[in-house]
């Protein structure tokens, strides 16, 4: 008997949202509908430090982050933001600036009203605006404010400081069940509760719905999931995703990538962000290339021309086409500031580095422009395939430099015919 397998893809559909706008000069960014999902990044300065503040928003924005978020925490810090703007402008880096406020923003944007001009989006989180009677009255304060100013907001429910009111009174709600859901359910619901409820106040406030981005973190990739699943059922309003605190180093990518994968998959998602703790000496614009990496392998977005590389084995000799495929991704990404304006397209552009015979050739052809190292036994030769065909052989101390400038080269040709 024959067994018939047969295999469905299944179609990307963007989950429809309404489409908010976030603005700096005559640099309009929107979010949701039809747009494209944004890569979003945060600063780790001390923004008090307004040169330092200023010169690691201009790295993630050059790294491609299309909105940064800075931390507004103090009177000093909310005194700063309208000169980081003005160093950001004076450098020509025209990245919206987002304010992220905890405990206190309701006073620091009524005292320091040039800090809440110069930003272009507020982040508010309903957990840590107030306790009690106070909660609801500077809520309030902050919408206003944004208001005023015609701000974007981002409610941004956090499942570390979920409000506990909401959460006892859910949690006491679900004991008198004859069948209560478990702790974690509860949770999923405060969470989204807190969000939709603090959506629909400031809608009452005066703030105009299609103005305001909701999220809801949590750290476990599947609550992430199962938090993001049902909020997108219950609303249309853009969602921000990231998994919050995921960690350092691979871990951190892995949960991210994970959670966020299987999100944009199901078409949920119109911005994120990848909460990454950085190495010990590594950048911070790390974050803004996992995210857009994740963007560009579902094929989402395209960011910067990818390197397709083998992982080696047996048959590969030495490092050579390990130390060439590094060297070409980071040649890639330094000339995609300048790419990115003088050829239109070269983002989506596949580049093949092999180590062997066994799917070098195959797998160069089926690149773009692709390269193929020898391996064990095989002939000290490179052959290189443009378009599915061979067109060049390498030999010599010189392959990484005159593979470079035959991507160049074939870049110049294939995409230069666009240019401004």
């Amino acid at each position: 008997m024959t067994n018939n397998i047969s295999l469905q893809m299944t179609k990307y559909r963007r989950h429809k949202t309404q489409q908010a706008t976030v603005k700096w000069g005559l640099n309009t960014i929107t979010i949701g509908g039809d747009a494209p999902i944004r890569v979003q990044s945060m600063t780790n300065t001390d923004t008090e430090d307004v040169i330092g503040t200023a010169v690691q928003v201009k790295e993630l924005a050059r790294a491609g982050s299309e909105m940064v978020r800075i931390t507004v925490n103090t009177p000093a810090a909310a005194a700063a933001v309208p000169l980081i703007r003005e160093q950001l402008d004076k450098m020509e880096v025209d990245v919206p600036l987002i304010g992220d406020f905890h405990y206190n923003g309701h006073t620091l944007l009524k005292d320091y009203p040039d800090c809440a001009k110069a930003l272009s989006k507020y982040r508010i989180n309903p957990g840590n605006v107030g306790q009690g009677a106070k909660r609801d009255l500077q809520f309030s304060q902050m919408i206003e404010m944004a208001c005023r100013y015609e701000k974007p907001v981002r409610i941004g429910v956090n499942w570390g400081s979920l409000d506990q009111d909401l959460l006892a009174s859910l949690m006491d709600a679900n004991a008198s069940l004859a069948d209560p859901k478990d702790a974690r359910e509860v949770m999923v619901e405060a969470l989204i509760q807190s969000a939709l409820q603090s959506a629909q106040k400031a809608v009452e406030i005066g703030m105009p719905s299609q103005q305001i981005i909701l999220s809801c973190k949590v750290s476990a990739v599947q609550d992430l999931i199962a938090v993001y699943r049902d909020l997108a059922s219950r609303c249309n309003y853009p969602l921000h995703l990231g998994l919050t605190e995921a960690g350092i180093g691979s871990k951190g990518i892995v949960g991210s990538t994970a959670a966020l994968g299987v999100l944009l998959q199901e078409g949920i998602g119109d911005t994120i962000r990848v909460s990454l703790t950085p190495e010990p000496g590594a950048p911070r614009e790390n974050e803004v290339i996992v995210a857009q990496e994740i963007l560009q392998t579902m094929d989402l977005r395209h960011f910067t021309p990818m390197v397709i590389a083998c992982p080696g084995c047996g048959r590969t000799t030495s490092t050579v086409f390990q130390s060439l495929a590094s060297q070409i991704q980071s040649y890639l990404r330094q000339q995609m500031p300048t790419w990115k304006q003088r050829y239109p397209g070269v983002e989506a552009m596949n580049v093949a580095v092999m180590g062997c015979i066994v799917n070098g050739p195959g797998e160069s052809k089926h690149a773009d422009i692709g390269i193929s190292l020898p391996g064990t036994g095989e002939s000290p030769a490179a052959p290189v395939f443009i378009d599915g065909e061979k067109v060049k052989t390498l030999r010599g101390d010189n392959i990484v430099t005159e593979f470079e400038q035959i991507v160049q080269e074939y870049v110049d040709r294939r995409y230069g015919t666009h240019k401004n």
